[in-house]
């Protein structure tokens, strides 16, 4: 008997989900995506498996405003284990040295202000960056060491929260592109000691904190009470991510035309840069840009139900 396809619905929004230990970001994303039976699905951005914390999952509409979440800074909350280095600058790694640990909380103290403000760093071999089309991570798995040009990314925030012989927990805010475990490792060098990841949080991404996530465990337990319609209550408006962005209500004139492809003049707009844009109902219709003659181009739109 042949197998009858599964029809998948199409949901737009946002689910904010504090992914799970030992999960990939796209292993979360799925399962969530089946909760849902939802047709279009999109993460923003990887967290590694041995991480937890906020992840924006994108469905449907707000798949086409994901980069933006992706461009956006994070937070996050990490354990420093001193001491020894790994080969993946975590706690999945095999140990590649073992040093004494000879450092006291002022001696952490003093060297986080050198990794503030804009920093240098060469991306770890475990990461998902490409070479010849090919991820670092897989190279690194066959024993393959490749030169990584050095990118510069920005702390925002690094502070010291606790500290106990060998471990020290931090507290960062960063840009985009920053790897945590390359600013443990090179913090652990700088204290002469080594170092790795031994826990990592994500505790922000873009607007969104850990306060507004919600469990894989809790998303479960609403679907086998109500199936994939009651996991709907836990998705969020398709910009939510871009609160912060400035808010234009378009006329159903202006609406119309530039649903169509066509940029439209809009009072209040600003003199530059990126929009949102509703329609004269209030519903979020897409994102546009601010040309040079003052009209608001339209960028991403969404498609009407």
């Amino acid at each position: 008997m042949a197998q009858v396809k599964r029809i998948r619905r199409n949901v737009s929004g946002i689910i904010l989900l504090d992914k799970p230990l030992g999960f990939t970001s796209n292993a979360a994303l799925q399962k969530v995506r089946w909760l849902l039976n939802a047709e279009k699905a999109g993460h923003t951005g990887s967290l590694d498996p041995l991480a937890t914390g906020v992840l924006p999952l994108c469905f449907g509409e707000a798949t086409k405003f994901s980069q933006y979440l992706l461009d956006s800074d994070k937070g996050y909350e990490t354990v420093m284990q001193m001491g020894q280095t790994t080969t993946t600058a975590d706690a999945e790694g095999e140990v590649l040295r073992t040093r004494d640990v000879t450092v006291c909380r002022d001696d952490i103290e003093a060297v986080l202000p050198q990794f503030r403000g804009q920093i240098s760093q060469i991306p770890p071999m475990y990461s998902a960056l490409k070479r010849d089309g090919q991820p670092l991570y897989k190279l690194a798995r066959a024993g393959e060491v490749v030169e990584r040009e050095a990118r510069s990314v920005t702390i925002d925030r690094l502070e010291l929260l606790a500290f106990d012989e060998t471990r020290a927990r931090l507290s960062v805010g960063c840009s985009k592109g920053t790897y945590i475990r390359t600013l443990v490792e090179d913090i652990g060098e700088q204290l002469g000691c080594g170092a790795y990841v031994a826990e990592l949080r994500r505790t922000q991404a873009g607007p969104f904190t850990l306060a507004q996530t919600v469990t894989l465990e809790e998303l479960e337990r609403v679907h086998a009470e109500g199936g994939n319609e009651a996991v709907d209550q836990f998705l969020m408006p398709s910009d939510s991510g871009l609160q912060d962005w400035p808010l234009l209500q378009f006329s159903e004139h202006s609406a119309f035309y530039w649903l169509h492809g066509q940029p439209v003049r809009a009072p209040d707009a600003p003199k530059f840069g990126m929009v949102r844009v509703q329609d004269h109902n209030g519903r979020f219709i897409g994102i546009g840009e601010v040309s040079e003659d003052g009209r608001i181009a339209p960028r991403r739109l969404i498609r009407s139900e």
